[in-house]
């Protein structure tokens, strides 16, 4: 692959707003402030952080439900929903190069996170739980 793309684990961060990456960094701040002070719910949190959907699930749980939304209107609508899927392939595939596709920047402003970001809060809880 060319140096010129993005690294996997960097390609969404560098491909999205400072703003928003800011605004995600402050809320995991945020979070181990309060888990800090509040030892006894880290397992829960824990565990949430296991369920929690990552911005690369995210976006391909959307793009098959679209894939497939389009495909059973292309056979029973129209063949011109047939283009949908199509269009879906182009964008996971720019996703997969540059880290970036139209849903992505809206699914971080919603707070999806990657998940190295996710790892870093588990990481931090860790240490939290270890320390005390």
């Amino acid at each position: 692959m060319s140096t010129s793309l993005p690294g996997t684990a960097d390609r969404v961060p560098e491909s999205t707003s400072q703003t928003v990456n800011e605004r995600i960094r402050r809320k995991l701040g945020e979070r181990v402030q309060y888990y800090a002070e509040h030892t006894d719910e880290i397992d829960d949190r824990l565990a949430e952080l296991e369920r929690e959907w990552d911005v690369e699930r995210t976006l391909e749980a959307n793009a098959a439900g679209l894939t497939l939304v389009s495909l059973g209107l292309a056979a029973t609508v129209d063949r011109r929903f047939l283009a949908m899927p199509a269009v879906i392939a182009a964008f996971l595939l720019q996703h997969a190069l540059q880290g970036w596709c139209p849903p992505v920047p809206v699914f971080r402003r919603m707070g999806v996170r990657t998940q190295r970001e996710i790892d870093a809060e588990r990481r931090v809880l860790e240490e939290i739980q270890r320390s005390q």
